[in-house]
């Protein structure tokens, strides 16, 4: 409950000032009326942290989690379907939850219900918790009493959502690797072996092939100017996340992405079904189409799609159906446009979609499968050259060498 600070009036004319706890203003007011006060000013206290609550919010400790959201959805549901009442479900939920974040924000939620608000209405004032997807989906299900079901399917959703993220991660994540091991192969090669070969190849006034001259001028570079590789490599990472925050960055992003060898038709991919998946589910809980477009590319996280999924809302708002949005854009297959034209003709649109969503996560995970298979001959080849080059470079002179010893 939040904590209101007042000024009032007694009977007798005296001024009179305090503060109370309370869900809002007008519950502070009625308490003072029972007092025979009458208030003249009434204002929310700022609330202020400790310096716990602080360093965790700046750790980003007080984020509640995905995973906490999903609970809270089945929760709901199951407490939706016994016929528990609402208020005293959530603050039943609130008094077993362990995170703390989570905590405040339910109890406020509680807060804001007993005020007269909707659910829909508290759970918009914690947009970083409830998305607007999450909380649109929860007006239409208040509003068309199939509230149960609206929790189960966005628990569904986001579970599904979750899953692909990870699926896609843990196949970039050995490519990955492999990068960051040969990075630090060759930073140790050039700071550590090359120089020793290097001063050794002096001593004997050997004749250095362009392969040796290479590595050793390159590994010079390293040795004597690493401070200054590593400011610009440091500035350059800071100009560069500085500029993905800007809307031109994030768009420039999103679109290269999409075009990276191998992986990009898999963001594709996984960022398609996600759509259809998105669009079936606010669909099926009965918001209008022109509203879950607008709301399923807010959810998107490729700026780039996300200004696609508007220009199909653009386009059924001028009154194209939806067959001629989607083939508008170029972003879906022929396949796929078949499927969404049978929906829109037979009026099973949000069946359809969950068929396109069901397609592309099959390809995601086909690709995904076949990942490795593609990665590993580029990175054996990448593995080869760098070999090859080095092993030119640091032994050609000592053959040399010993063919001159030997004669």
């Amino acid at each position: 409950m939040a904590s209101f600070s007042y000024i009032g009036r007694s009977s007798d004319g005296q001024k009179l000032t305090g503060s109370y706890e309370a869900a809002n203003a007008e519950s502070v007011a009625s308490r003072l009326a029972e007092r025979g006060i009458i208030p003249l000013e009434i204002h929310p206290e700022e609330e202020k942290q400790s310096f716990v609550d602080s360093l965790n919010e700046a750790l980003g400790l007080e984020r509640v989690e995905k995973q906490e959201i999903i609970m809270f959805a089945r929760q709901m549901y199951t407490i939706s379907r016994s016929g528990i009442p609402l208020i005293k479900a959530i603050r039943g939920l609130a008094s077993t939850t362990k995170q703390r974040s989570l905590e405040k924000v339910l109890l406020s939620i509680v807060e804001q219900l007993e005020s007269g608000s909707s659910l829909a209405n508290a759970l918009r004032r914690h947009p970083t918790v409830f998305d607007n997807m999450f909380v649109s989906m929860v007006d239409a299900g208040e509003n068309s009493g199939q509230l149960e079901q609206t929790f189960k399917q966005i628990a569904e959703y986001i579970q599904q959502d979750i899953d692909n993220r990870k699926r896609v991660s843990a196949a970039l994540r050995y490519p990955s690797f492999v990068v960051i091991a040969l990075s630090i192969a060759i930073a140790v090669v050039n700071i550590k072996v090359i120089p020793a070969f290097a001063e050794m190849y002096q001593k004997f006034n050997a004749q250095l092939p362009w392969s040796t001259k290479l590595l050793i001028g390159m590994s010079d570079i390293f040795v004597h100017y690493w401070p200054h590789i590593l400011a610009v490599i440091a500035g350059l990472v800071l100009v560069l996340r500085q500029h993905l925050k800007t809307d031109i960055g994030k768009r420039q992003w999103g679109r290269l992405k999409l075009r990276l060898p191998i992986i990009g038709s898999i963001i594709q991919q996984a960022s398609m079904a996600r759509y259809a998946r998105g669009l079936a589910l606010m669909l099926r809980s009965g918001v209008p189409i022109n509203q879950s477009l607008g709301l399923v590319a807010a959810a998107m996280d490729n700026l780039h799609l996300s200004e696609q999924v508007l220009q199909i809302r653009r386009s059924v708002e001028r009154g194209d159906s939806l067959l001629q949005a989607h083939g508008g854009v170029g972003i879906f297959t022929p396949l796929v446009l078949q499927m969404i034209a049978v929906g829109e003709e037979s009026g099973r649109v949000e069946e359809l979609l969950d068929e396109v969503a069901l397609f592309y996560e099959e390809e995601v995970d086909y690709d995904l499968k076949r990942l490795s298979a593609k990665i590993e001959p580029i990175m054996i080849v990448v593995m080869a050259a760098f070999v090859m080059v080095l092993a030119l470079g640091i032994f050609l002179p000592m053959w040399d060498m010993l063919s001159i010893q030997t004669r």
